[in-house]
């Protein structure tokens, strides 16, 4: 499963736009998490422009 970096996110939704399953949402701050239901594709990995996102 990929994991979010929410001291590098910067909240922009790229992943959350680009996940197949849905799996990545906006937390109360802003950030961006990514649950369960993740397929670990990396889709997202590859989009962020921040490299907040890795393999776990």
């Amino acid at each position: 499963m990929h994991i979010i970096d929410k001291e590098i996110c910067i909240g922009c939704g790229a992943c959350e736009g680009v996940c197949p399953v849905s799996a990545i949402s906006a937390d109360e701050n802003g950030k961006y998490e990514i649950s369960d239901s993740c397929i670990d594709c990396g889709a997202c990995e590859g989009v962020c422009p921040v490299s907040a996102i890795s393999a776990n």
